[in-house]
């Protein structure tokens, strides 16, 4: 399958919405508020953002406590266009190893993974739709290390399955995570070092051992 650049699909939607009346709703699913910084700060331009913080894969639950506030700190002191909302899902964190059962032990960036996004895409898709939503996305993709391909072909399938758009897009193009980094200072942010579950949290504690062993 040919990499559809996902940035210039974006840019398309942007165009196109852009010359309508109304301002049209997204439910965003963030994982973090460094990652949704640039998002906001881009999209809330040309949408009416409600950003969902639903990621029951963090680990341990002082981590998913700790960066909830930080989103809702973000969200509190980032001036936008438009409004941004705020919606705290559920901590269910017997859905996140549901989800990945039997995959435990598969490197990040693979099929574990490929299961996490859909369980939080797939619970953005029906609240979207339970929202009535003009869109939904993820911020997800701004990271180097998220496939794009995957999140927007996993996000489109459950377009058509939950009657909601997806707003497809590749938030690392365009410079979206070096800005991200850039707001990350200036709202000083707190800025994990892992993606959030026990098993990234592990690797990134192995792969630093081997560092400083090496």
């Amino acid at each position: 399958m040919n990499n559809i650049n996902y940035q210039k699909v974006l840019d398309r939607t942007i165009e196109e919405i852009s010359k309508q009346e109304r301002t049209p709703t997204l439910l965003l699913h963030s994982c973090c508020a460094p990652c949704s910084s640039y998002v906001i700060e881009y999209l809330s331009d040309y949408f009416e953002i409600t950003v969902f913080y639903y990621n029951p894969n963090l680990y341990p639950d002082e981590e998913y406590t700790k960066r909830a506030r930080e989103q809702q700190r973000l969200i509190a002191s980032m001036p936008t266009r438009h409004p941004v909302h705020f919606v705290l899902g559920d901590f269910d964190k017997d859905a996140f190893h549901e989800a990945i059962h039997g995959y435990e032990q598969i490197p990040e960036g693979g099929e574990r993974c490929f299961r996490c996004y859909r369980l939080r895409l797939e619970n953005t898709a029906a609240l979207a739709q339970q929202m009535r939503m003009d869109y939904f996305t993820t911020t997800l993709s701004i990271s180097p290390l998220k496939n794009a391909q995957k999140l927007n072909e996993i996000g489109k399938e459950l377009a058509d399955i939950y009657q909601v758009p997806y707003l497809c897009s590749d938030f690392k193009k365009k410079n979206g995570y070096k800005r991200s980094v850039e707001l990350s200072k200036e709202y000083d942010m707190y800025r994990q070092d892992y993606c959030g579950c026990v098993y990234s949290k592990k690797e990134r504690e192995a792969a630093q051992l081997a560092h400083t062993s090496a």
